[in-house]
């Protein structure tokens, strides 16, 4: 199936089309996947069960980093608590901050993509 570029009459910004939105949708699983995997090396670790629940999910352009166990709210945001040398509180939140510049790479290789045609 032929996918065109529409321009605006009178506006030089590209619309969204099927297959730009599709590729802009895969950029931005594969940054979430990265920012999975940096946490992954943070996550404090006893059995494991945390660190296997990591997940990401994406839904058009919106996606979402998570895991799902019921302590990992607490084991995240608690400061006190000690862990394993390399494991932190924290485990999400430092890796999406210190990976944006990543992330965003990852994003627009898709959409530099879509952009060439």
């Amino acid at each position: 199936m032929t996918q065109y570029t529409r321009w605006r009459p009178g506006d030089a910004r590209r619309q969204w089309t099927t297959r730009g939105r599709r590729l802009a949708s895969e950029g931005l699983q594969r940054g979430l996947e990265h920012v999975l995997a940096e946490s992954k090396k943070l996550v404090p670790l006893d059995e494991g069960t945390l660190e296997r629940s990591g997940r990401v999910n994406v839904s058009g352009l919106e996606g979402v980093v998570s895991y799902d166990t019921v302590y990992a709210v607490r084991q995240h945001e608690e400061l006190t608590w000690k862990h394993a040398p390399g494991r932190q509180a924290k485990y999400l939140e430092q890796p999406m901050n210190s990976e944006r510049d990543v992330v965003l790479r990852l994003m627009a290789v898709s959409v530099r993509r879509w952009l060439r045609g």
